[in-house]
This record gives C-alpha cells, structure tokens and sequence, in this order.
C-alpha cells in the first residue's frame, strides 16, 4: 500500500484521518440506537395502565426524544471529526453568536419549525393518534418530529406537514363529539306517531352502545321543507365516533319508520300535459 502511495505522489499518509472518523461515526449510530431504545423501553407502559391520553403523549415524547437524540448526538459526532482532522472547534464555539445569527437568517423556516414543534407538545395541542384535520385533510397524527408531522387519512394517504403550518387545525380527539341524524316525514303522518318512534329508537339505543357518552335526545321538528319535516335526534358520543353512531341511529330509525309504515318522502316532480 505504501508503494501504491509513493506511486501516487504521497510520501506519507496517516490512516487515523480515515478510521477515526468511521469509528466516532459508528460509535454515535450505537449511542442513538443506546439511548433511543432505553426511552422507548423507560416510556413503555400499556394504555390500560396510564389511560390512552397519557399513553398517546408518551408516544408523543418519544417521538420528540428520539429526534432530539439524533440531531444532538450528529453535531457532536461533527465536532469530533471536525478535531480528528485538525479544526479548532473553540474557535468555532467562540464564533457560535455569529454563525447562529446567520444560520437564524438562512434557516428561519427550520427555526420555526423546531419552535413549532416544542410547542405542539408542551401545550398539548395533539398528540400522536389523534385524528386532526389541517387545510381540509383529516387523518391520524402517525408522526411528530421537531420538523415536520405526518398525517395518514383513511384511504392510507400520508401528508407530510411543517410544524410552523400547524397554527391553525382541529383536533377531533380532546373531547366528546356529538352524533346528530337530521330525518323528513311525510307531511301526512301526526307528530305524535313520529316522536313515539323516536322515543322507541331511544330506548333500544340508550345503554347498548359502547361509544355513547350520555343519553340519546329527540330533540324535535327543526324545519320544515317542501317535501316534508324535519326530526332531529342526537347522541354525544367518543371523540370521532359520531360517524358510526350517525350510521346506527340511521339504521335504527329506518327499521322503527318502517315497522310503524312512517314514510320517509322525496323529491316528487309533476309534470302538466297541456293538449
């Protein structure tokens, strides 16, 4: 190896610019992979244990820890190198207030997102596993690093977004939602026969479903359309149930209307044919 070197021009050529460098490397990749497992084993705790709100915030400050780990342990992993090869890292901490300045100007985006996402998580905006919607894309939190978040809606799409775009969103899962079915009678049916039949669904609802968070209510007529009028009954029900519980009542109320030959109207046309 030495003469191939000689051949080259290069009377000397100290390894140690090559080894050290991988080995601190390595060294940092197991230190990250040390340290990140030890605080998902030390956060590992079951919901049933400290309940599924503490659970999904626990996730969430793993999520943050592990991401702190990495940029931390890559600047000094940096620094290392930086000496093996000879740079004065005082001096570069001696020009740190300088470089921040300039780096705060180059990387203002990237400042805001770090800040952002400190934020996100001490006031305990969202976490992750919660069902959010930003700008009109509604999906589950699977990602909540310093930089960006991830959101993935039903259909399994993935939306990559930058913390400091998150000032304004609705989180669908820090308090109850509340299941509302808005459903028209015919005109010629009593009021009285329609609110006995949503009396029935209330009591065949009420105390059987697992998501309900208090008592179905008939709360009566709240309008009155060309084609018929208008019922209303709701539920509160867990966060981002009322879907579900819109779908049972739906069911319930058609089955009960067509037992008891209530009709549900729609839209008729009559057409005049002038000879």
């Amino acid at each position: 190896m030495d003469s191939f070197l000689k051949s080259l021009g290069i009377e000397y050529f100290d390894w140690n610019l090559i080894l050290k460098p991988i080995i601190y490397i390595i060294l940092g990749f197991f230190v990250y992979k040390l340290l990140s497992n030890g605080l998902r084993l030390f956060l590992r705790l079951s919901p049933d244990k400290v309940g599924q709100t503490n659970y999904q915030r626990l996730q969430t400050v793993n999520t943050l820890g592990s991401n702190i780990l990495k940029y931390v342990i890559s600047l000094i992993v940096i620094l290392i190198i930086l000496a093996v090869y000879g740079v004065d890292v005082s001096s570069i901490f001696a020009g740190l207030g300088i470089a921040t300045a300039i780096l705060g100007l180059a990387l203002q985006d990237l400042a805001k997102d770090i800040i952002a996402g400190i934020s996100i998580l001490s006031e305990n905006q969202f976490q992750v596993g919660d069902l959010i919607e930003v700008d009109g894309f509604r999906g589950r939190v699977i990602f909540l690093g310093l930089k960006t978040t991830k959101i993935r809606n039903f259909r399994g799409k993935i939306k990559v977004i930058a913390n400091h775009n998150l000032s304004t969103l609705v989180n669908y899962s820090q308090d109850n939602t509340l299941a509302i079915v808005d459903v028209e009678v015919a005109y010629k049916h009593d009021s009285k026969d329609i609110e006995k039949a949503l009396d029935a669904v209330k009591k065949k609802l009420d105390g059987t479903i697992e998501d309900a968070r208090g008592e179905i209510k008939v709360l009566g007529i709240t309008g009155l359309t060309e084609n018929g009028v208008k019922w209303r009954i709701q539920c509160p029900c867990a966060p981002y149930k009322h879907f579900k519980m819109q779908r049972m009542l739906r069911r319930t109320i058609l089955d009960e209307f067509a037992a008891r030959k209530i009709e549900i109207p729609f839209k008729q046309v009559k057409i005049h044919n002038e000879k």
